[in-house]
């Protein structure tokens, strides 16, 4: 079995044992629907095409955006050999090989394209292989991927290349592509002169997510349904229900452990944040339905408990640690609910980020200050040795104190007076507030009391 392909010929685009998505695959630039910022008059790629420059290139974009579509129209325009790598299957020594033929085939003068999709999925050596013969021009590079090419491309890789961002594909153009689809007696559904209402395939576009793919396929299938529920071999009509059987279960675009899987948890904590109830919820239920770890969304929900609602409601993160809990206990899809009101509960909290930002100035003094020992007084004088070198010697008790504060610092002297935490008036620190400044009062009064004291001679 081959480890790499060249791309299939427009002539058998009408093959009826190929899935209608590939059936339907553009040929040419004008077929192409989508990415104008790309390809439309004057922009970037299109231009790129157009005067048969395009160099290396990354594409990157959702799934069933035409990423392997684009690179199969410029190998065609350009009249260039097109290699499909497997990055599943192929390894350095094939990869080696490939690249060997590009070279013979240059000195002939037939240039080669080598497209590899999802190129994140190669390791650094592989990507580490193509560079010599990216650099001497042997081949151009088409690398197609899902996932941020910054974290997944090597650097050296990617520097020759230029990066596209492809955008998902709006529900009114997945409605031209059906309506295409459906009319195409070539390649298409064309001949089975098949029905279907605006809002049915509307029903498809937004269920797709952007994804053409996805729609075709989903279209194909219904295509099957209406004819078998019918009985026709032409003429049928694709309902409502039969979408909605051919749909089964939306499949949302996530993956756990990529961008998305950030991106989606970033809008969930700035939603909350933002005092956003509904929005938070959205946000969680789509990672939810997606297939996200409950436990690790629990995880972030008590993460936002301490830094953005923090002592301004300290219930918040018993709260969020019982969400936790129930998670924990009884399982998915019933431990939904328990994340739901914990969202909902920090999006209408008040809220403080003062002990987040105290915290923070505490770790920026702790790694830019001298480490000062700790003060004599505050040091624990368990042995006599300890007790003679001054330990423990001027400690005030607090509560052998009038008002229970003493005057006497804590923080070592580089940070002598030095404040960190800033309580707000929100919620519960607003008591806490009071309370510092009456403490704060006490401590100047001790220390106003103490300068007047007469001093005793030793």
């Amino acid at each position: 079995m081959s480890l790499f392909q060249t791309t299939p010929s427009p002539e058998n685009s009408g093959d009826r044992t190929r899935p209608l998505a590939d059936r339907m695959r553009p040929r040419m630039l004008d077929e192409f629907v989508g990415q104008e910022h790309l390809i439309g008059p004057g922009k970037p790629l299109g231009t790129q095409i157009e005067r048969d420059d395009t160099g290396s290139l990354i594409f990157w974009g959702p799934p069933g955006t035409g990423k392997t579509t684009l690179a199969q129209i410029i190998a065609r325009m350009t009249k260039a050999e097109f290699i499909e790598f497997s990055a599943v299957l192929a390894g350095i020594k094939e990869i080696k090989q490939v690249m060997a033929d590009a070279e013979r085939a240059r000195q002939y003068g037939t240039r080669t394209i080598v497209f590899i999709d999802e190129i994140h999925r190669f390791n650094k050596s592989q990507q580490d292989a193509f560079l010599p013969h990216v650099e001497k021009g042997n081949i151009r590079l088409i690398g197609a991927t899902t996932e941020n090419p910054s974290f997944e491309i090597i650097s050296a890789l990617l520097s020759r290349c230029r990066v596209y961002v492809l955008k998902p594909l709006t529900e009114e153009q997945i409605v031209l592509l059906l309506k295409r689809a459906l009319n195409d007696e070539e390649r298409g559904l064309g001949v089975m002169k098949l029905q279907a209402a605006a809002e049915v395939l509307q029903k498809i576009a937004s269920y797709s997510s952007g994804d053409a793919r996805a729609a075709y396929n989903v279209l194909e299938v219904a295509a099957t349904l209406a004819r078998g529920r019918t009985g026709k071999e032409a003429g049928a009509e694709i309902t409502d229900e039969i979408v909605h059987d051919a749909l089964q279960k939306r499949v949302l675009l996530y993956d756990k452990s990529g961008e998305e899987h950030y991106n989606l948890i970033s809008a969930l904590h700035k939603s909350v944040r933002n005092s956003d109830p509904d929005a938070s919820l959205y946000w969680l239920g789509r990672m939810l339905e997606a297939g996200e770890d409950p436990l690790y969304i629990a995880r972030r929900v008590v993460r936002m408990a301490v830094e953005d609602i923090g002592l301004a409601d300290p219930t918040a993160l018993s709260l969020c640690m019982a969400a936790r809990d129930a998670v924990d206990f009884i399982g998915m899809p019933e431990g939904n609910l328990a994340l739901a009101q914990a969202v909902v509960y920090l999006a209408l909290a008040p809220r403080s980020n003062a002990l987040y930002t105290a915290y923070e100035a505490v770790q920026q003094d702790v790694e830019q200050t001298t480490a000062e020992p700790v003060p004599l007084h505050l040091r624990n004088a368990p042995t006599g040795l300890m007790k003679g070198l001054g330990y423990g010697q001027g400690y005030q008790y607090a509560h052998d104190v009038e008002g229970k504060v003493a005057d006497m610092q804590c923080l070592p002297d580089n940070l002598r007076g030095r404040i960190y935490y800033h309580p707000t008036n929100e919620g519960g620190e607003k008591p806490m507030r009071e309370r510092l400044e009456e403490i704060r009062r006490r401590r100047a009064q001790a220390a106003k009391l103490a300068s007047s004291k007469p001093k005793t001679e030793s």
